[in-house]
């Protein structure tokens, strides 16, 4: 049986509009699949650091070494992140866009699980390949001011390139998007928030 996790960047609550989008989503989705969703917080405290002793045991693990110490606590608390995250095939991503990108805890996310071995593989002559073979992924993307038709002084879209851009290289081909930009200040902003909610709930009927 499938598993879809959904893997949330905003702390905004009741008040996020990627949020909302992804309620949307999980609901068409257990409708028709009757699976349990999971949702994957990542504001609720559990994400782990990955600084000087993370790094520290990532250089190991690239130099053929065992890390130890403080070195092999930071590893294994970013394994365990890591093993929740891939024992899922199906993921559903809900992100606002921060200063023209991502939230700064998905890129602490990306950090502690992009780890040789488990995400990528490395090859001096080959470079890297992807290790999340045979996933999907939806990604719900909202924006207050960034829209693609606005000049750029509204902004400019690196949170779609840079997330899709990871997931692609980390082996996760079947993408698919909603976005609701620009919800804010915006005349017809109910308009599209009406169109993303209907391709949330399409999406999720048929994921």
């Amino acid at each position: 049986m499938s598993r879809l996790l959904h893997i949330s960047a905003s702390p905004r609550g009741a008040e996020s509009e990627s949020l909302a989008i992804a309620r949307t989503f999980t609901d068409a989705y257990r409708e028709v699949h009757g699976d349990v969703v999971d949702h994957f917080d990542l504001w609720d405290g559990t994400l782990p650091e990955f600084g000087p002793a993370g790094a520290g045991a990532k250089m190991a693990v690239f130099a053929g070494a065992d890390p130890a110490g403080e070195e092999a606590a930071a590893w294994r608390a970013a394994r365990a992140v890591f093993e929740r995250f891939d024992s899922y095939d199906r993921y559903l991503f809900s992100v606002p866009m921060w200063n023209s990108g991502v939230p700064y805890i998905l890129k602490q996310f990306i950090d502690v699980v992009s780890q040789p071995g488990w995400v990528f593989a490395f090859d001096p002559e080959e470079g890297y390949t992807g290790l999340l073979r045979g996933k999907k992924a939806v990604i719900a993307y909202t924006s207050a001011v960034y829209g693609e038709d606005r000049p750029s002084a509204f902004g400019r879209d690196h949170q779609a390139p840079f997330l899709e851009g990871w997931l692609r290289w980390a082996g996760i081909a079947d993408l698919a998007r909603v976005e609701f930009r620009p919800n804010l200040a915006t005349p017809d902003a109910d308009v599209g928030r009406r169109t993303a909610h209907a391709m949330a709930r399409e999406l999720g009927k048929r994921f």
